[in-house]
């Protein structure tokens, strides 16, 4: 497991700017450049030691906080970049949303020990096209890369199981069900159903306003409606209550 053998390799900080420069220099055309935004120097040296076994593979940056990944976005992009969410100087999440930004064409991929949906909704919003959790085998990393430039989307066992259960319908018979409004479940309107649905699918404001046929203001009321109603503040968080209260 990549956990024990990170606790093996523990101690070992690795330069962030000797990295990039080694790396970038010695990277061929035929290798796909990876980069790393991890604060914990054990997973950091695995990472490498890792990628050093796979000649199609190649380190060119590691970063350990989010302020190091900002300036390491302002080096020639990477093919592949890796994130940790929990990092020392804010969230892996802003990492994510800001490397879609800077290296529009590079693949992103979150490895971490976050297990919620909360994180992994939000994850995906930002940016991210696979979730991998640290207890994944070692031997799979290189392969989970090599799968998430090629268009898809490698995703940890047990996440995949709880994104599933979350879209799976409710088997309950429909006279069993209670109904809407009850035991302190927020009531929504049709139209602010179908607005929520649209956001969960993502779609933009823009987006939804022309599907549903009509303006984006009128989209707009619907979103500070069902925030006021979930008592939330964020798409993400309207997505996380409204499957917590069955309204999805």
């Amino acid at each position: 497991m990549l956990r024990r053998v990170c606790d093996g390799l523990r101690g070992k900080r690795l330069s962030v700017a000797r990295i990039n420069e080694m790396s970038i220099e010695n990277a061929s055309p035929a290798q796909l450049k990876v980069a790393l935004v991890e604060d914990d120097a054990a997973f950091q040296a695995a990472f490498r030691q890792a990628l050093a076994g796979a000649p199609d593979l190649i380190t060119t940056g590691i970063a350990a906080t989010v302020a190091e990944a900002r300036t390491l976005f302002a080096a020639p992009a990477a093919d592949v970049l890796v994130v940790d969410l929990g990092l020392p100087d804010g969230s892996g999440i802003e990492v994510i949303a800001e490397g879609r930004v800077r290296w529009p064409e590079c693949a992103i991929m979150v490895a971490t020990t976050f297990a919620d949906e909360r994180h992994v909704i939000a994850s995906i919003e930002a940016g991210a096209s696979g979730y991998l959790l640290k207890d994944s085998p070692l031997e799979t990393i290189a392969q989970d890369i090599r799968v998430l430039h090629g268009g898809g989307s490698p995703i940890s066992p047990r996440i995949a199981r709880q994104v599933l259960m979350r879209f799976r319908p409710d088997d309950r018979p429909a006279e069993a069900a209670e109904p809407e409004g009850s035991k302190g479940v927020p009531s929504l309107s049709d139209r602010e159903k179908e607005t929520l649905q649209l956001i969960t699918r993502g779609f933009s404001f823009e987006e939804i306003a022309e599907l549903m046929a009509v303006s984006r203001n009128t989209v707009l009321t619907f979103v500070r409606r069902i925030y006021a109603k979930l008592e939330v503040r964020s798409k993400t968080e309207a997505v996380f209550e409204a499957r917590a209260h069955g309204l999805l």
